[in-house]
Formats: structure tokens, C-alpha cells, sequence
């Protein structure tokens, strides 16, 4: 695993949280897939393409809206709300934002599972659809993962352990 992709965007924003435009995220995300070894997250589906064609690995992060909704509020609870330079964390709730997570699976997710299959035949894929499967994920060596074979790929799932 060299170069991830994990799907579920810091590069999205400049350093004073301002929006980057689409030229400039655009090119960023091509300068740094050129790189031998890089970790990308994130979900923007206009450049989403660009990583995974250059990504060897794909983690798609399929959690149920409970758990991301439950992850924004131990985010705020943590960090407080507004940027917070030194982790790189800026906590910027809106109504917008809890409706984009709630229906997530139901409206983005099947648009990201069609870009993994066209963009992404060649990587591995793994799809994580809880907490737990994150952190066995996290904790496992590569080597000891359980792969699930699909044409022109390999999908790792773990759903639930």
C-alpha cells in the first residue's frame, strides 16, 4: 500500500479555511497522486477520479449515518466549534452538512461505489462498514486481511466482527 485513497477534504480548503477554487483543488490533487507514496481522504466527486486511478489501494469508508452523526458530535464535544489550526480540524456544522451525512449511503455512496468500479479496477478495495471494522483494519497487517475476489480486483469488507 503505497498510494490510498480513502473515500468517506482537507485539501478542499486553504489555510485560512477558505474554499480553494476548482482549478486549484484540481491541480493539487494532480501534483500530489504523482507523488510514490501519499494517503488522500476524501469524498469531492469531481476529482475523486483522479485518485482512484492512481491510487493502489481504495478505502471505502461505508458507515451508517448514526455513526458519522455520532462522530460530528464527539468532534464538537472535543474540539469546540470554528477552526483549530494546530490539528487541522475547522468545525463548521450546518443544517446542509447533517442533511449531506443523513443521506449519504442512500444519495452519494452509490455514485462513489460506480466511480471505485470504473476508476479503480486495478486497486484494492476495501470497504469498511462500521467502527470496529475500521480498527481491526487499522490493527491487522496487510498480509492477514481476508479477501474477497472480484473480477479485476480484490475487496476486502468487514462488515461487522
Amino acid at each position: 500500500m503505497d498510494r490510498i485513497a480513502i473515500v468517506g477534504c482537507g485539501l478542499y480548503y486553504a489555510r485560512d479555511w477558505k474554499r480553494l477554487d476548482h482549478e486549484q483543488f484540481v491541480a493539487r490533487q494532480r501534483d500530489l497522486v504523482a507523488a510514490p507514496r501519499w494517503i488522500i481522504d476524501g469524498n469531492c466527486a469531481s476529482t475523486l477520479p483522479t485518485r482512484l486511478q492512481a491510487a493502489d489501494t481504495v478505502v471505502f469508508l461505508d458507515l451508517p449515518a448514526r455513526e458519522c452523526l455520532w462522530g460530528v458530535v464527539q468532534r464538537r464535544l472535543r474540539h469546540g466549534g470554528g477552526p483549530h489550526h494546530a490539528i487541522g480540524v475547522y468545525d463548521r456544522i450546518t443544517w446542509n452538512f447533517i442533511r449531506y451525512i443523513a443521506g449519504y449511503r442512500r444519495q452519494m455512496a452509490p455514485r462513489v461505489r460506480q466511480l471505485i468500479t470504473s476508476h479503480a479496477a486495478h486497486a484494492e478495495v476495501v470497504v469498511l462498514r462500521n467502527r470496529r471494522a475500521i480498527r481491526r483494519f487499522l490493527e491487522e497487517p496487510p498480509g492477514q486481511r481476508m479477501p474477497l475476489s472480484q473480477p479485476g480486483r480484490t475487496e476486502t469488507a468487514f462488515a461487522s466482527a
